[in-house]
């Protein structure tokens, strides 16, 4: 069936893996119908093998490693010796056919067409499988693209900074014996074959060697892993006026075809384009062409990042950049955008040249008793980061009294009363604009959907410090800065700074970060390539967990998959006390699995897992709402090593630090009885390592004895004649009014007698507890609810100094123990302390 199913004949078929049974039935059936099937009419033998001599049977995986052991040999061309074959099985004719065992290794046999060979995988029952396989046509090398990427980053990421430096190692060996490997392919195949771990690096580089530089530093642990952290918010930023250069956005345009599509698209709108890659720096700087120009470069730049999937959860901007992130919002059109930033700088170009504008390391309180009439704060950029802007004389004067201040290069007092004269004709112009909904939220002092909020945004105070503690306040860890420089990164980084641990940012290769702090990308820094610092921004990003979509990075790059070295796994050893509960060092214990005996001290080593999952009961026991062993455990796994040592009784157990329970997981314990000493002592310890901290924590202490202990106060009625019983209603109730929470596997106490000074009570486990109740010497549960009863050592329950007593251990002697139920009898010491007798239900 699986022959006709391929259109194939069967002297089209070299060669058969087969099932190979090895028994006196199968073989011979499967022996007669590959003769039957694939013997007949044959120039070439048929070349028959089986995996399973080699590796044994695969049982479930047999069909597979037949696949996989065909697929290798097709691609060496080498068909592989079938072991242990002394003779073909004398229970077939093997003349009734041209079938041949490979019995050693052979050539593939060349016969002009792709190899092709059979694979049979026999499951219980005649489930049977056959399956045809073809070599696969010989692809030939693609030819590079014209517009192949000149500046390239190869992303490498693992769950530890030791498996990242483990992982550059090896790719570093490979590439160093393979240097005809393309840098595209290697980034292309990194970036979409690989997972993305937690710990990432990104290394860009515009050639081979820079690469390769990047990769050795990685290597050696010269460069840090970033901590990505991918369900963090992302807000992109825009710069305003006065960030604007020649020639911004040309080498992008002439590498990437959405930017130079969404440029195109602005410039149709906005005449700028030769303006802005001209010559003229002084046309540049003018304000009607400098604002259109910023629009333009910004738009286009986040169509860019868009396409490579990044996208922000918020944007926001610094004056002239509040309109590009308005338009990328959704709250104006690009035509209605267009419009109004024509009119802004048309208008503002057309006001008369003068006034001055000041940036003063100040803060605004200190500015605002200083202002006169014709002086605004034209922007609040940090914690003592001002601009003063208006009258030039009056301006420097208030300027001059600060000793940190830089005279910005404008031609108008932008943002002050000077702006005054051009608003009436602005509000005209905006009048006739459409405002919608933002569909990303920006970041603004104002509502952006209203008309009236656009005007008074030329003379209002440009508040940018506000806008970078909202985003922190939004949760947002990674601000991106869309411009032509870096202007506003040092701000938000200043506004940031107090907020937050220390923020990083963009460099020649990625940032460094040991604690992930907010994370502020600018796109460009001036003097840089602009493909060098959009993909170095790109890696930043990434590395810091944001979404990058990189097959559509490498569309139409020519890069194709290559292979790469594997994943470095870091191995651990650990202690599993699972590994012997069935083995010669099996306890049978519910808490500890394992034993092992240490020879050169005579100890031994019991170890065991925890957790809620595997033993449930543990959860009823809350101390302000989280799992606490209680101390009775540790009790049960002192006596429990006692008895493996021949030291049954406890006579000491300090309990030093508590042992919290994960909501998931377990932690791993281990709980050791030392050597005796000269008076047959052993020291006894109970330690705990959690899933999520390598750190042993050592729980409690103690002494171990064979000596008898002292003989049991007993009473031959239960209870004694003339005791009252006690009312427990609401005994558990009261002790969780005081963090103490017991659940059902706790809540054993049953009844109480009181006869002078001494209590007597009767606890008991509830039936769901009482089956692993014979595996314990006494049940920790049951043992805690025998001290339950101290609750009543004076005048009961309701008595706030009365309920602390059950979790004061120290002094108390526990003379026998039983199994589901026990009796308890508290009496009062000579020395003020409490004596415990706990027996079971025989005495």
């Amino acid at each position: 069936q699986a022959l006709s199913n391929a259109r194939l004949a069967a002297d089209q078929i070299d060669a058969i893996e087969a099932h190979g049974t090895g028994t006196t039935l199968g073989d011979p059936i499967e022996a007669q119908a590959l003769l039957a099937t694939y013997g007949q009419d044959r120039d070439l033998p048929l070349l028959v093998g089986t995996v399973k001599s080699n590796i044994g049977h695969a049982q479930a995986a047999a069909g597979v490693a037949g696949v996989i052991k065909m697929v290798m040999a097709m691609r060496h061309g080498v068909l592989p010796r079938t072991l242990h074959v002394d003779q073909p099985t004398p229970h077939v004719d093997w003349s009734d056919g041209a079938v041949e065992l490979l019995t050693g290794a052979r050539p593939w046999p060349e016969t002009g067409r792709q190899r092709r060979a059979g694979v049979s995988a026999f499951g219980i029952s005649g489930t049977n499988a056959h399956v045809i396989l073809e070599q696969a046509p010989v692809e030939e090398e693609p030819e590079a693209p014209d517009d192949m990427p000149t500046v390239t980053p190869w992303t490498l990421s693992a769950a530890t900074p030791e498996a990242l430096r483990a992982q550059a190692v090896r790719l570093l060996g490979q590439l160093e014996d393979n240097r005809n490997a393309r840098p595209v392919d290697i980034a292309y195949s990194l970036a979409t074959s690989r997972s993305a771990a937690e710990r990432r690096a990104v290394i860009v580089g515009s050639d081979r060697d820079r690469l390769m530089a990047g990769l050795r530093a990685l290597a050696a642990g010269e460069q840090d892993a970033d901590i990505a952290r991918p369900g963090d918010p992302i807000a992109f930023v825009f710069s305003g006026q006065g960030s604007q250069r020649l020639g911004m956005g040309r080498e992008l345009a002439a590498r990437f075809p959405v930017f130079a599509a969404a440029f195109d698209e602005v410039c149709a709108r906005l005449d700028v384009r030769e303006i802005v890659w001209g010559e003229d720096a002084e046309a540049l700087n003018q304000t009607a062409y400098a604002q259109g120009s910023l629009f333009a470069f910004q738009v286009a730049l986040f169509r860019l990042l868009e396409s490579w999937g990044v996208r922000p959860d918020f944007v926001g901007g610094h004056s002239i950049g509040e309109i590009a992130a308005a338009h990328l919002a959704g709250v104006l059109s690009l035509e209605d955008a267009c419009a109004l930033v024509a009119a802004r700088g048309g208008l503002m170009q057309a006001l008369p040249a003068g006034g001055a504008m000041v940036a003063v390391a100040a803060s605004e309180a200190e500015i605002t008793p200083l202002l006169t009439d014709g002086v605004s704060i034209a922007a609040v950029n940090g914690p003592s980061a001002v601009v003063i802007s208006g009258v030039e004389d009056a301006v420097l004067a208030i300027a001059a009294q600060f000793t940190k201040t830089s005279r910005l290069r404008v031609s108008h007092a932008f943002h002050s009363p000077l702006m005054d004269p051009m608003l009436d004709d602005f509000a005209a112009v905006v009048a006739d604009l459409t405002f919608a909904e933002p569909t990303i939220p920006v970041v603004a002092a104002g509502d952006v959907t209203s008309a009236d909020y656009w005007v008074r945004h030329v003379r209002d105070t440009v508040r940018f410090a506000d806008t970078v503690a909202s985003l922190h306040d939004q949760g947002v860890t990674r601000i991106v800065e869309l411009g032509p420089d870096g202007v506003l990164t040092a701000m938000i980084e200043n506004g940031l700074d107090g907020r937050t641990g220390p923020t990083t940012r963009s460099s020649a290769t990625t940032r460094a970060a040991t604690e992930p702090g907010p994370v502020v990308v600018p796109v460009f820094r001036r003097g840089r390539p602009e493909e060098q610092s959009v993909v170095e921004a790109l890696g930043v990003l990434f590395a810091a967990g944001a979404p990058v979509d990189w097959q559509s990075f490498f569309a139409d790059s020519g890069a194709r998959l290559v292979d790469l070295p594997t994943y470095p796994f870091q191995r651990r050893r650990f202690w599993v006390g699972a590994v012997e509960a069935t083995g010669p060092g099996a306890t049978g214990h519910p808490l500890v699995g394992a034993t092992v005996h240490l020879p050169d001290s005579g100890g031994v080593v019991l170890t065991g897992r925890l957790s809620v999952s595997a033993q449930p009961w543990l959860a009823d026991h809350t101390i302000l709402d989280r799992v606490l062993a209680p101390g009775t455990m540790f009790v049960e796994l002192a006596i429990r090593a006692g008895d493996e040592v021949g030291c049954p009784y406890l006579e000491e157990l300090t309990i030093g630090a508590p042992l919290v329970l994960p909501e998931a997981g377990g932690v791993r314990i281990q709980v050791a009885a030392g050597g005796a000493d000269e008076s047959g002592r052993r020291s006894v310890t109970v330690h705990s390592q959690s899933d999520a901290d390598n750190e042993w924590v050592r729980h409690a202490t103690g002494f171990l004895t064979a000596g008898q202990p002292q003989p049991v106060t007993t009473t031959e009625a239960w209870p004694p004649a003339g005791a009252e019983s006690v009312a427990t209603d609401g005994v558990y109730e009261t002790l969780a009014g005081y963090g103490f929470g017991y659940g059902p596997a706790f809540q054993g106490l049953r009844s109480i007698w009181r006869a002078g000074d001494d209590l007597y009570a009767e606890v008991s486990l509830p039936d769901t507890a009482t089956q692993d109740a014979a595996r314990f010497g006494i049940h920790p549960a049951l043992l805690d609810a025998a001290m339950h009863a101290l609750a009543f050592a004076d005048s009961g329950p309701s008595d706030t100094s009365a309920t602390a007593v059950p979790f004061a251990w120290s002094g108390v002697a526990l003379h026998a123990v039983g199994a589901s139920v026990v009796r308890v009898r508290l009496a009062r010491a000579a020395d003020g302390g409490m004596s415990i007798d706990v027996a079971d239900t025989e005495g």
